[in-house]
C-alpha cells in the first residue's frame, strides 16, 4: 500500500513524460491510496488540459471514471488539525499536507513528483521516477 498525490493518479490516465513511472508504480504496489481531496485536485488538473485543448471534455469524463475507480476504497479522511500543523511547520499548502498527514497515519511513503513537498518531508516520500525503479 502506498499513498499517492493526484498528479500520480493524473499521470496515469493522461499521457505525458511521468505516465511511464506512474504505470510501472501501478506494477510495483496496485493498491494505492489518498485522502478525499485528490478527487477536487484531479478535476482541476483535467480541466486545465481540456481548456488548453491538450484532451477533450469526454476524455476528462473518462480520466475521473477510471481514476475513481481505481481509488474506489481507497480514500480516507486525514485530521484537521494534523494538516494545519504539518503546513504551519513546512509553509507547504494545506492541500499537500493532507498527503503527508495520510502517510503518517498509516505510516507508509507518499509517492510524489513534487520535489519541493518531497524537499520539505524528505522522510515522509519517495519520488515517483525511484519508486518506478528509474531516475527522478
Amino acid at each position: 500500500m502506498i499513498v499517492v498525490d493526484s498528479n500520480v493518479i493524473a499521470y496515469l490516465y493522461i499521457p505525458g513524460v511521468k505516465s511511464a513511472h506512474a504505470r510501472e508504480a501501478l506494477k510495483r504496489d496496485p493498491y494505492w491510496i489518498a485522502p478525499r481531496i485528490w478527487r477536487s485536485e484531479l478535476r482541476n488538473v483535467a480541466i486545465r488540459y481540456v481548456r488548453v485543448r491538450q484532451i477533450k471534455i469526454t476524455q476528462a469524463y473518462d480520466v475521473l471514471d477510471a481514476a475513481e475507480a481505481l481509488m474506489k476504497g481507497g480514500e480516507y479522511e486525514v485530521e484537521s488539525r494534523t494538516v494545519l500543523d504539518l503546513a504551519n511547520n513546512s509553509g507547504r499548502s494545506a492541500y499537500d499536507c493532507e498527503f503527508i498527514a495520510l502517510a503518517r497515519q498509516f505510516k507508509i511513503k507518499l509517492i510524489t513528483s513534487d520535489g519541493p513537498l518531497a524537499d520539505a518531508f524528505p522522510s515522509d516520500t519517495v519520488d515517483l521516477g525511484v519508486f518506478a525503479g528509474g531516475a527522478p
